[in-house]
């Protein structure tokens, strides 16, 4: 056979089989849709439905004509009392996250630094105890703690009987304390995971050339640790300015949050509109809180880096 004949047969047979195989983007597009797309079922579907009611004068499955407006998103200079609740939402939500961070860096530097095998097993199982524990067992648990009478002043009337009562149920404290005990683990973990990379011979370095612990602690392990802090915060900030069984349950009548106004919007006063975009402007602030401290996030974590 010529062998143009040949290579006129070859030419063929992989035109054949080019013609037979699937585009390269197939296998990728296949393995990424079934997550995208309970993603978008899940998350994005319901977070537009919402975008949409934030827009309507009424709750859609009422009598009312269905009228498109913006009224809704001016409820914050309609009813200024908003103002001051958001305000308290993100002090409290702030107040937690710097508690969490401090809290557990340490924690997870001392799991981390001084813990192996068998113990560093069992801490981190302690640690994510609350997350097999149901949210309002924890919340309720707690009541039993603070209240007066409870367990807080039974351990000090054990050691001063005359003593008076240091309960603080129903404050902005306890309802921090409550937040700080179920966001914890979240800001350990994180920590956990940037402070076990830190290689061992760059401590043992810097105390051969003499450097005292807090050196080491604030020159060293905080600045390659704050990719795990700034990933813990976001993670403890942002559902804590949201929360509201700890408010309700822990603050009793100081706990009013914008968590529990936007629940009562939905559950009591049936204004989804409303309720719907008071959840978007707090995203918004959220967003926004984000933006501005950025910048010094990014060098935070080019420093860790």
């Amino acid at each position: 056979m010529p062998p143009e004949a040949n290579l006129t047969a070859a030419g063929a047979l992989q035109g054949a089989r080019g013609r037979g195989r699937l585009p390269g983007w197939l296998p990728t597009v296949a393995l990424l849709l079934p997550t995208y797309g309970w993603l978008f079922v899940a998350v994005f579907l319901p977070l537009l439905t919402m975008l949409v009611f934030s827009f309507m004068n009424a709750t859609p499955m009422g009598r009312a004509p269905i009228v498109f407006t913006l009224k809704q998103y001016q409820a914050f200079v309609t009813q200024p009392y908003l103002v001051g609740i958001a305000w308290t939402s993100l002090v409290m939500g702030l107040t937690t996250t710097v508690a969490c961070a401090i809290l557990g860096f340490f924690a997870a530097l001392a799991l981390a630094r001084t813990t192996a095998n068998r113990a560093r097993e069992t801490l981190l199982i302690l640690i994510l105890l609350p997350f097999w524990t149901n949210g309002l067992v924890r919340i309720f648990s707690w009541t039993m703690v603070l209240r007066e009478g409870g367990f807080l002043d039974n351990v000090l009337h054990w050691f001063a009987p005359d003593a008076g009562s240091v309960g603080f149920l129903y404050t902005r404290a306890a309802i921090v304390l409550g937040l700080v005990h179920g966001y914890l683990p979240y800001m350990i973990l994180t920590c956990y995971i940037a402070l076990v990379t830190i290689d061992d011979a760059i401590v043992e370095a810097a105390t051969s050339l003499g450097a005292r612990w807090w050196t080491i602690l604030f020159k060293i392990l905080v600045p390659m640790a704050m990719p795990g802090i700034v990933s813990g915060s976001v993670l403890t900030f942002v559902p804590v300015i949201g929360s509201f069984m700890e408010p309700r349950i822990l603050g009793g009548r100081v706990g009013v949050t914008m968590g529990t106004v936007i629940e009562d919007q939905f559950t009591q006063a049936f204004n989804w509109p409303l309720g719907a975009a008071l959840s978007f402007t707090m995203l918004a602030v959220v967003l926004a809180i984000f933006a501005t401290f950025s910048g010094v996030l990014r060098r935070g974590t080019g420093a860790a880096a």
